[in-house]
Order: C-alpha cells, then sequence, then structure tokens
C-alpha cells in the first residue's frame, strides 16, 4: 500500500547531462551530496486524512560499490500496512533506485508490490547515453524506451530534489521523471515555510507542490522539507479521490560524519 501508499508521491529539477557522465565518474563521490549520506534512514508513520492509521514506511540510503568500482548510492523504501488495515488490504512494498551521486540520475529502478500472495514487479534500468530506458514489467517481454536527458525516476527523483540547496518561495522547479510508461515533465512549487510538528520532532519546513509524477501520483501532492541543508521530507500530504493519504516523519537515524 505503500507504493501503493508510497508510489503516491515525489520528482525534481535539473541535473548535469549525461554526456558528462565520462569525466565526472571519476570525481570524489559524495562532498557533492550535503543532504543525505549512507546510513540515513527515516521512518514514517502512514495514515489515511490523518485518521485512520494505515501502515509505516522506512527510507534508507545505503552505499554500494558496482562493477569497475564505480560507486553508487542504493535508496529503499520498505513498507507495510498495519492495523485495520492490513486486515482488509494487506500490502509489503519494496522500492529501489541506484543513484549515481556524481551525475545526480538514477541507474535503475525496482519496485515490487505484495498484496495477498501475489507480487508485481517492475524494473528499469537506464542507459544515460543512449537516452534509453530498458523495462520489465513482471513476466512481460522486456521493452527498450526513449527517455530524455536529464531524467529520474520515482524515487530518485526525491532525493534528487533534496541536493537543491536554493529553493526560492515563489518560484518552481521542473524536470523530468520516467515512471514505467513514458517520461513526463514535473513542475515543483515552493510555496512557503511553515513550523511542523512530528513525533520526531519540531522542524522549520519549506512547503512544497506537485502535481502527478512524484511517486507516480495522479494528483495534488504537499511536501515540507526541513529548511537545512539535509531537506529531509518531515511531512508528505497526497490527495486521494476521497481524504488524503499522509506521511509523517517518526524518527530518523543520521549516518555518522
Amino acid at each position: 500500500m505503500t507504493v501503493a501508499l508510497f508510489v503516491l508521491a515525489f520528482g525534481l529539477a535539473a541535473a548535469p547531462a549525461a554526456k558528462d557522465a565520462k569525466e565526472k565518474k571519476a570525481a570524489p563521490l559524495l562532498p557533492k551530496i550535503a543532504a543525505f549520506l549512507p546510513g540515513e534512514s527515516l521512518t514514517y508513520d502512514i495514515s489515511w486524512s490523518d485518521a485512520v492509521r494505515a501502515g509505516t514506511a522506512v527510507m534508507e540510503v545505503r552505499p554500494e560499490q558496482l562493477a569497475g568500482g564505480r560507486q553508487v548510492l542504493r535508496l529503499v523504501v520498505t513498507s507495510r500496512t498495519v492495523g485495520i488495515v492490513d486486515k482488509l488490504y494487506p500490502l509489503g512494498d519494496t522500492v529501489e533506485s541506484v543513484f549515481d551521486p556524481d551525475i545526480l540520475e538514477s541507474l535503475s529502478y525496482d519496485l515490487e508490490e505484495r498484496h495477498r500472495g501475489r507480487t508485481r514487479r517492475l524494473t528499469l534500468a537506464f542507459d544515460h547515453e543512449s537516452n534509453t530506458v530498458l523495462r520489465r514489467r513482471n513476466e512481460d517481454p522486456p521493452q527498450t524506451l526513449e527517455i530524455p536527458d536529464p531524467v529520474q525516476d520515482p524515487l530518485s527523483a526525491l532525493y534528487y530534489l533534496r541536493t537543491r540547496q536554493s529553493l526560492t518561495v515563489g518560484e518552481s522547479v521542473s524536470f523530468n521523471v520516467f515512471g514505467g510508461s513514458e517520461s513526463a515533465p514535473v513542475e515543483v512549487l515552493i510555496l512557503g515555510r511553515e513550523r511542523v510538528e512530528t513525533p520526531a520532532g519540531e522542524f522549520s519546513a519549506i512547503k512544497l507542490k506537485a502535481y502527478k509524477g512524484l511517486f507516480m501520483s495522479e494528483g495534488e501532492i504537499f511536501i515540507w522539507l526541513t529548511d537545512d541543508v539535509r531537506k529531509i521530507p518531515v511531512l508528505i500530504r497526497s490527495k486521494l479521490a476521497v481524504g488524503s493519504l499522509v506521511f509523517t516523519l517518526r524518527s530518523m537515524k543520521s549516518p555518522e560524519p
């Protein structure tokens, strides 16, 4: 229910062109990213309209090294339903994105949804040099599709947004997100600054609004990021046909400096 629950939200802004990737791969890995580092873990309570507890989700950043020594970050979201929702509509989802911090783009995306013993899967492998993506959906034959440059997947889009250190109220950020069928431009509006209370604490936050494209959402999404260098998402509210789906930060683990 989170990718059904969490694949309801995210995407964002311009990145370096893929043609520069070869020169950048040998650059130092992490100093470019101040917002998130390996070891970060964010835990959320998921509710329907702030009334019915629906589930939990954990977002993690893990270090990984690809063949040839290429250092990347594996972004992982795991979620599950709880309480009455788990009894009526049990779900357990995993979303993973391999993110290259040099070029600030996704290299691959993997979505696995488990519902009452049935599993659905979507995998994407991005080739930024040829501007294509290899898509595999369940047992269907793989397809090679064209993509724009730059482009994000539905999960890497949120983390890319967090790398944007200049978010000016009244302005917007736009970029392309490939969600599985086609790429679509996503525009994120910077609405203002607010204080947000969560079980993890009270935060000064920047309020953003997007429509479609973020975590495959089909409606409006409001995101509150901490107003600091880390840009931690402390509250996410996605409008549904009836009510809204709300992600509230419950706890966080920061990586060691």
